[in-house]
């Protein structure tokens, strides 16, 4: 069973920057994508960036390019979103999610896509960012 623990978030001003943390344990053998997602008060849950483990291939939401990163340490099976410039518009539930094992040829969006109904999910980490 695939566990997945968030950490980072907080309070932060606009223009500020966090770093989620997402530790995963229980991942099947073999390749896995890992995603970041965020839901407001309010709004529909957005998908944010995913990385796929085998070659490190990402994915971002127009919304956040150019922002925010995503990375992984493989060794540590533990994925990283930076987040930089934040606006106010950024404030959300942030939850990790993720596919294990992920199978070839899925690319990080397709990955999304299937963890919505059938991956595993963190808690959330409340992210605030005050304008």
């Amino acid at each position: 069973e695939v566990q997945l623990v968030e950490s980072g978030g907080g309070l932060v001003q606009a223009g500020g920057s966090l770093r989620l943390s997402c530790a995963a344990s229980g991942l099947a053998f073999g390749d896995y994508a890992i995603g970041w997602f965020r839901q407001a008060p309010g709004k529909e849950r957005e998908g944010v960036s995913c990385i796929r483990s085998s070659d490190g291939t990402t994915y971002y939401a127009d919304s956040v390019k150019g922002r925010f990163t995503v990375s992984s340490d493989n060794a540590e099976k533990t994925v990283y979103l930076q987040m930089n410039s934040l606006e106010a518009d950024d404030t959300a539930v942030y939850y990790c999610a993720a596919i294990s094992p992920l199978l070839v040829g899925i690319s990080p969006y397709q990955a999304m896509g299937i963890m919505t109904d059938f991956g595993s999910w963190g808690q959330g980490t409340q992210v605030t960012v005050s304008s």
